[in-house]
């Protein structure tokens, strides 16, 4: 099963990546600087469902 919230963070980072080429390309530092923190809010949004998903699974399992 696919987790939306990993999806939309790494279409974030991907948003950021190109936001953030497009900056250092056209001289714009606001741009490259959005890119950038629209990158590390994928990286965070990514990393939260990573534990959200190991937290449910650590709930489904059988207490040995």
């Amino acid at each position: 099963m696919v987790d939306k919230e990993k999806v939309k963070g790494k279409s974030e980072q991907l948003k950021g990546k190109a936001e953030k080429s497009v900056g250092k390309v056209t001289g714009n530092e606001e741009t490259q600087t959005r890119g950038e923190v629209d990158e590390a809010k994928g990286r965070t949004r990514e990393k939260v469902a990573d534990v959200k998903g190991k937290v449910k699974r650590a709930i489904k399992e059988p207490k040995s």
